[in-house]
């Protein structure tokens, strides 16, 4: 199952190479590895063994581009092809958010294969999965050897369902991409429909450097979050990218806070009408990027109030949340929690009473935000909301 970490907006999903011994399958994550500039890529572990190129699993961390409001990374994984495994296989194959089978296309494997793709089956279903519900490719490999099988056989033998496939040569990397990037839309599709992964967002074309390598052919099928842009009045004109403001941060001194001049105005960007299309989603502020996902439309809320000058609401948000976040901490009053976590209780105070008061500045609602931020960054120090 993938993992998601909802602070860093990230969501790791694993990806697993599966088939007969000796069919591809370490070849092909080596073709990976070789691809995928250094930045963008973790260390390859692999055991080798007499009998096998893989005894254990090859492990190889793949970073993607952003998706919506997360980023992706890819675990690749293998597993050994020989039958007396099948326990190391079932272990590796625990939480794949989708499979690569690797065939081998010569017509002596062809039993293997059938018995690879079988084992497959039933150790998926024996972690609650169905092999026809799950996101699969296949790969016909050694399609650069001489007398190997048609591709019209090997899908009657082996892909009744018509799942897409791609015919490789592993040893010079012919098509090994081309079936990575096809697993990837899948499992991203996957992500999507089960809500781990926000849906994409409509975004008009900007132009810019492409990324190059692996990154370029993993992209394609992915939206990119684009600056945020708004029309000019009456759909005329020049567009104007609007920069939120910043967020003030109360500072302490003898034990009080002073009052805090309110944020300097910061003046619209105007770009040329042509160079946007449409609206774009807005930028995340500080507290909304810190936020937890449950808490995400809390934070955001507080950070509108705040720019719209709305400081009784910007508090009233702020209040909220922070009573929401504490609740992460366990059973127990509001102190109790608070001191879990290492929350200043007085801090913590102040900001319940700002609630009983009626007229409200600027500085009252950027201590509520201060304190909102200081409690959603101790969740993140000790690993909480956890992950599922």
């Amino acid at each position: 199952m993938s993992s998601v970490n909802l602070m860093a907006r990230e969501v790791a999903a694993k990806i697993v190479f599966y088939g007969p011994g000796l069919s591809g399958k370490t070849t092909s994550l080596r073709k990976i590895y070789e691809t995928v500039r250094p930045a963008h890529r973790g260390e390859m572990m692999s055991i080798a063994t007499e009998g096998d190129r893989t005894l254990f699993f090859d492990f190889l961390p793949v970073k993607v581009e952003r998706v919506g409001d997360c980023s992706v990374r890819l675990a690749l994984y293998t597993v050994p092809g020989q039958v007396f495994y099948n326990a190391t296989r079932k272990l590796v194959l625990q939480g794949a958010d989708g499979v690569v089978f690797v065939a081998d296309s010569q017509p002596e494997a062809m039993d293997a294969n059938r018995e690879s793709l079988a084992n497959l089956e039933e150790n998926l279903f024996e972690h609650g999965i169905r092999l026809d519900r799950f996101p699969l490719v296949m790969q016909w490999n050694k399609r650069d050897l001489d007398n190997v099988l048609p591709v019209e056989q090997l899908r009657q033998e082996l892909n009744p369902r018509g799942v897409p496939d791609f015919e490789t040569a592993a040893t010079n990397g012919q098509g090994v991409l081309d079936t990575l990037k096809a697993i990837t839309r899948l499992v991203i599709k996957d992500l999507r429909a089960k809500r781990i992964v926000p849906p994409p967002r409509p975004v008009a074309p900007v132009g810019g450097p492409k990324p190059a390598g692996l990154e370029a052919q993993l992209t394609q099928h992915l939206q990119h979050r684009q600056p945020p842009s708004v029309a000019a009045p009456g759909g005329h004109g020049p567009a104007v990218a609007m920069m939120p403001a910043p967020t003030p941060v109360p500072h302490r001194a003898s034990g009080s806070f002073p009052a805090i001049a309110p944020p300097p105005r910061v003046e619209p960007v105007v770009a040329p009408a042509a160079a946007v299309t449409q609206a774009g989603p807005k930028l995340l502020g500080a507290a909304s990027a810190l936020a937890p996902g449950d808490l995400f439309d809390h934070a955001r809320a507080a950070e509108a109030a705040f720019i719209a000058g709305n400081y009784s609401t910007c508090v009233t948000a702020c209040t909220d949340a922070i009573r929401r976040a504490l609740a992460y901490a366990g059973e127990g009053t509001l102190a109790q929690q608070a001191f879990l976590l290492r929350v200043d209780g007085a801090d913590l105070l102040r900001v319940q009473g700002l609630g009983n008061q009626t007229h409200l500045r600027v500085d009252d609602a950027a201590f509520a935000l201060y304190v909102m931020m200081q409690t959603f960054v101790r969740l993140n120090a000790v690993g909480l909301p956890a992950s599922e």
